[in-house]
């Protein structure tokens, strides 16, 4: 019996080829596991309605661990479009089946990475070493809007809050509101999470990033918590920032910074930049953590009209593996993996065309697997 099984999730576009590249990985790794097919994407929306099957949510309920491609979104009216005819005027409501993977299985923590390899043209330099910790199941990601306002829902806010006078004269069909939505709890757990990171690594400082001059209850307890939990870690300083300071210094001193802790929407969109630094998306990994599952995914969409050609660089779903293995508690693996992938980057000699070279998403894969 396999020690792990192991749910690969490839999704649509080039999720497909990144999860072919990943299968060449794992095959030469020969880790002791059985890989187990799932359902989920922009295929399964057309034609069932829901792109994330409950088939596939019990799959995952019967596996150690996921491995994810990509999926593609849309929004609402042309996801609507897109439903086979006999599922038209049903009233089904498209939902990111990523963003709907973290919140059913709890993956509150999202880790992300971000590593200037030496030899990558696309480095912004060659010293970044950078980990976001991103809150994955609140904030502006919850879920919890309207459009228009229902009646009931202005009312409260109309007679609870002072600065809705403002507003008086908007009718609610012309209104849409999305709740931000933070909680001690996820706070407590994404900062500590970071913290304890930065200690085990022996990271120099935690930043929390977020905006609490302006959104003064829910940046302003992420902070606050942020205080609070610093206390435990004297060999760890805590430094604060706003998100649009954050964005300029990362431009100008990257170098200064070891491990950002934020919530979900800034953590999305800060990440990005961070990745944008280290060569782009075709770089940048993620775990999705949770105390008893994960799941572990390049951040990079699914690029429709790449899907099938073998072009896109495989780098980030491989060192989506690579995070998976740690997870796993499968150290040399893991480190002998991150060190072929260096080392191909290094050579500088198969690169896929975002690196000024002709390689194929399946040769990249096959020259990492050759360095072990």
């Amino acid at each position: 019996m396999p020690k792990y099984k192991i749910a690969t999730l490839p999704g649509d576009g080039i999720g497909v080829d990144v999860m072919e590249a990943a299968k060449i990985i794992s095959e030469k790794l020969a880790l002791d596991a059985e890989y187990i097919h799932g359902d989920v994407g922009w295929e399964f929306w057309c034609k069932e309605g829901n792109p994330l099957p409950d088939r596939t949510l019990t799959l995952l309920k019967n596996t150690d661990c996921c491995l994810f491609g990509a999926i593609t979104s849309k929004p609402k009216e042309e996801a609507e479009a897109e439903l086979s005819p006999h599922l038209k005027e049903k009233g089904l409501s498209y939902r990111s089946p990523i963003v709907r993977l973290r919140q059913e299985l709890n993956l509150r923590t999202n880790l992300r990475p971000c590593k200037a390899y030496p030899g990558n043209p696309l480095n912004y330099r060659d010293d970044i070493d950078l980990v976001v910790f991103r809150e994955n199941t609140e904030d502006l990601y919850s879920g919890v809007e309207y459009h228009p306002v229902p009646k009931e829902v202005r009312d409260i806010l109309d007679q609870t809050h002072p600065r809705m006078g403002r507003f008086a004269e908007v009718p609610n069909e012309d209104m849409a509101i999305s709740l931000r939505i933070v909680t001690k709890k996820a706070c407590e757990n994404i900062i500590r999470d970071a913290f304890e990171y930065a200690a085990s690594q022996n990271r120099k400082s935690v930043t929390v990033v977020e905006k609490p001059n302006v959104i003064r209850e829910t940046s302003g307890m992420m902070v606050r918590t942020a205080r609070e939990i610093a206390k435990e870690y004297r060999n760890v300083e805590l430094w604060e920032t706003n998100i649009d300071a954050m964005c300029m210094w990362l431009v100008k001193n990257p170098e200064d910074y070891g491990v950002l802790v934020t919530s979900n929407m800034f953590g999305d969109i800060v990440s990005d930049l961070c990745a944008q630094l280290v060569g782009g998306l075709g770089f940048a990994s993620s775990g999705n953590i949770g105390d008893d599952y994960a799941l572990f995914e390049p951040t990079h969409g699914s690029a429709p009209k790449y899907a099938g050609q073998y072009k896109v660089n495989p780098t980030a779903m491989l060192l989506a593996t690579k995070l998976m293995l740690d997870w796993l508690g499968e150290k040399e693996m893991a480190e002998n993996l991150e060190a072929a992938i260096a080392s191909v980057i290094k050579d500088g000699k198969v690169r896929t065309y975002d690196m000024e070279g002709s390689s194929t998403t399946l040769e990249v894969a096959q020259e990492v697997a050759n360095k072990f």
